[in-house]
């Protein structure tokens, strides 16, 4: 049981004393301490007050080590994202941080790539990618810059590094977001999503070129996903030529169809 390490660090990152969050709680602070300590064990009444104060469930509080997570985790979690209130599944991942203690965008290469595949959950495969900062970004948001090769997604052009923002709870993607998707088949994608992601139902990824046809992915075949925030690259994209834009409303007539087709069976 975790929970009296739990409220501690809690407690801590909201730069409360002992005495303000006793008196707030209306307990004695040899009480509180005594839970922090590990040496009284609470009841479901004390298990329902700290579960309000803090608003994290006592499935969290109890269940999960929250000193295990992520910085971009926990304040997520802080920022109302529960596991046991969602009802989604909480995705540890594996980070690195700076001398300052904040974290890292690890850079994953072309070649990096294959390695990831099996490697992104690997502490010591995380900690030799080469790592970089972009200042303009949150801090309280976990980023990863992966290199992309190909022209499905031009106008990006190929070998541009998109960096995208790791999403915990998958359902709060939506139809049209770009995103780098790790899956168990074909490892490293960048793709926008052709529809939410709902549990036991088919994802469409889609590529932005239109001579690249769109695939479905299960939801079971996923292991992350990072919504795209910014790419980083030496060329300048070219524009695209009557040609292509042809190809490209030929393509989004037949997305329709096949979402009103999709919608009727559903």
């Amino acid at each position: 049981m975790h929970f009296s390490t739990n409220i501690k660090l809690l407690r801590k990152r909201r730069n409360r004393t002992q005495d303000e969050v006793a008196n707030y709680l209306g307990m004695k602070r040899s009480t509180l301490s005594g839970y922090e300590n590990n040496v009284a064990q609470p009841g479901v009444d004390v298990l329902m007050t700290f579960s309000e104060y803090f608003q994290i469930s006592i499935d969290t509080l109890v269940k999960t080590n929250l000193s295990a997570l992520s910085e971009s985790q926990l304040s997520e979690l802080e920022r109302g994202f529960d596991v046991y209130i969602t009802g989604s599944k909480l995705r540890v991942l594996t980070s690195t941080v700076n001398s300052d203690n904040e974290e890292n965008i690890e850079l994953v290469s072309e070649k990096a790539k294959a390695g990831y595949k099996s490697g992104y959950a690997d502490p010591e495969y995380i900690s030799v990618l080469p790592v970089f900062q972009l200042p303009f970004l949150s801090k309280d948001r976990k980023y990863r810059s992966f290199q992309i090769n190909g022209d499905s997604m031009v106008p990006i052009p190929d070998k541009s590094f998109i960096t995208g923002e790791f999403i915990q709870n998958w359902s709060y993607l939506k139809k049209g977001d770009a995103c780098v998707i790790l899956t168990k088949e074909d490892g490293v994608v960048f793709k926008v999503l052709g529809n939410p992601i709902k549990a036991g139902k088919p994802v469409t990824l889609f590529s932005l070129n239109p001579l690249y046809q769109p695939f479905d992915v299960q939801v079971s075949e996923i292991k992350e996903i990072w919504k795209f925030v910014n790419y980083i690259s030496s060329e300048i994209p070219e524009a695209m030529s009557p040609e292509m834009e042809l190809h490209k409303t030929v393509a989004n007539l037949k997305n329709e169809v096949e979402n009103i087709k999709r919608r009727l069976v559903d």
